[in-house]
């Protein structure tokens, strides 16, 4: 499912660089003030083509959420398809940006009113490094949805449930905060609930098929990938860890 390289992909997202987050916001009062109205934050580790954090964002507006892809070309689709649902307009098809304000942007940044923003800012970063930059316990809840499972000998270090993570997440989370995990794949869930068993998160919760789990359902929000894989009948592993 690996994504061609867009066309213009630079050009597309200095179009909608207003919806990024600013890789100078080390402060909580910085991210915050980022969005109109203090809420709790959330993160993303891995946004994808976005449909999970345009689901979520928008099912639960009473938080803001921060997207985080390393991928640019995928981001690019992460945030134009944020910008479509939130009624910002649509790519023009003569090339660039057509905003709800009849305006074509191509290459150059539109100056979007803060109102119209809505709760998700996105970034193109690793995550490691995004997150030794977070402030102590900024962060209401952490989703990492169908990661990469770094599969080969020696990478398990890169797997986002890696101790390193995982004090990361421990530090960046406030009392009661919680690590959601969704994954196809078998040895990641294992992996994880061995390394979560020695952290200072505790599992709450988990399944190994959540679409057989009712209260897992209540409030699923469908990744590109999730949807892909239970169409190819592999069951979708879950948990709920929590900061104590």
């Amino acid at each position: 499912m690996r994504m061609r390289k867009k066309k213009n992909g630079e050009k597309r997202i200095t179009n909608l660089a207003e919806l990024l987050l600013s890789h100078d916001c080390v402060k909580l009062e910085d991210i915050e003030s980022e969005f109109v109205g203090k809420r709790p934050l959330r993160l993303e580790i891995g946004c994808g083509k976005g449909d999970f954090i345009c689901g979520i964002s928008e099912n639960e507006p009473e938080y803001n959420y921060i997207a985080l892809e390393r991928v640019s070309d995928v981001l690019t689709a992460a945030v134009e398809k944020y910008a479509y649902r939130r009624n910002l307009g649509s790519l023009s098809p003569k090339g660039g940006w057509l905003s709800s304000e009849g305006d074509v942007y191509d290459g150059v940044t539109w100056n979007i009113p803060v109102e119209k923003k809505g709760n998700v800012r996105f970034i193109c970063e690793d995550a490691k490094n995004f997150l030794v930059r977070l402030p102590d316990e900024s962060l209401d809840k952490i989703y990492t949805n169908f990661s990469d499972p770094w599969s080969k000998k020696g990478y398990a270090s890169r797997r986002l449930t890696a101790p390193s993570f995982l004090n990361e997440y421990t530090r960046t989370l406030i009392k009661g905060g919680e690590l959601r995990l969704k994954t196809d794949n078998d040895g990641l869930f294992d992996y994880s609930l061995e390394t979560l068993g020695d952290s200072k998160l505790k599992i709450v919760a988990s399944t190994r098929d959540l679409y057989s789990n009712s209260s897992f359902l209540s409030s699923n929000v469908e990744t590109e990938y999730e949807n892909h894989f239970k169409s190819l009948g592999v069951k979708i592993k879950a948990l709920i860890a929590v900061k104590e």
